[in-house]
């Protein structure tokens, strides 16, 4: 099964070389690359996050394969989606999905089905793909779509995550897809920001899991960045670093309500 771009011209040129020019504005140049276990990235429209995206993807070497966790928006599929075979069309090309390590992962997470509904309209794992395209012309992925938020799936998907990364064959990246909060003011959502942030700094899935909840940060991918932690810790992560944060406020000039961005390093 191909499948097609959802947002093209919406959060991201449609148009090849246009949206070439666009993520090439983003990357920056000459930034030394690191070798990551995973990385947290935003997915709104590359006029507000791309700045954010542009840094993380600039900082990390990308492999061959990568394996990409991001939240449900829509309401689709299965509480645990993973989209198992055929490749996502997108203007620069299409890119393949990886079914060996797709099966391997629905082995290892009974949790997961394989399924295509969660993924057909879903925009956060489209918008890495023009980075990744940019930057690893034959890139492969595994996308996954989280609707539960439950902690023992957080925590059994990234197990199951890690353990297929230990037994490929290649190097994987893990890609945690998220954006931080959602409509408050600036200074509101910096501060919210900051308690998730820190989790992320202190490698703690189950701290970030708590603060979400217990200060209502409206965080859409905290279960996949809380899963993409769990996986990070299995894998042997060490630390995790800031790379950069902004909010909305400062593209659109409206301060009153933002949606926060954030880009980590997981090494």
């Amino acid at each position: 099964m191909v499948r097609s771009p959802a947002v093209a011209g919406q959060f991201y040129a449609a148009m090849p070389e246009r949206l070439r020019s666009q993520v090439d504005q983003y990357l920056e140049k000459d930034q030394v690359r690191e070798s990551a276990r995973a990385i947290v990235c935003p997915h709104a429209g590359l006029m507000y996050s791309g700045p954010v995206a542009g840094a993380v993807y600039s900082r990390v070497q990308i492999p061959d394969t990568l394996l990409l966790v991001g939240p449900n928006h829509t309401g689709l599929g299965p509480p645990l989606s993973i989209y198992a075979e055929g490749s996502w069309n997108m203007p620069n090309g299409r890119v393949a999905i990886d079914r060996r390590l797709a099966a391997d992962l629905l082995a290892r997470c009974p949790q997961a089905e394989s399924d295509t509904e969660a993924h057909q309209s879903e925009h956060c794992l489209e918008v890495q793909l023009p980075f990744l395209q940019q930057l690893r012309p034959a890139v492969a992925i595994v996308p996954v779509i989280m609707m539960s938020t439950e902690l023992a799936v957080c925590r059994a998907l990234g197990e199951a995550m890690a353990a297929a990364v230990l037994e490929a064959p290649r190097p994987i990246l893990i890609i945690a897809s998220t954006d931080m909060s959602h409509y408050e003011p600036d200074a509101v959502a910096r501060r919210k920001d900051q308690w998730a942030i820190d989790e992320i700094l202190a490698l703690n899935p189950a701290g970030l899991h708590r603060v979400t909840r217990e200060k209502r940060i409206s965080m859409c991918g905290f279960a996949p960045t809380v899963a993409t932690l769990f996986a990070a810790l299995r894998l042997g992560a060490r630390r995790a670093k800031l790379v950069k944060y902004m909010t909305s406020g400062e593209t659109s000039g409206d301060y009153d309500r933002v949606v926060g961005y954030a880009g980590l390093l997981i090494v």
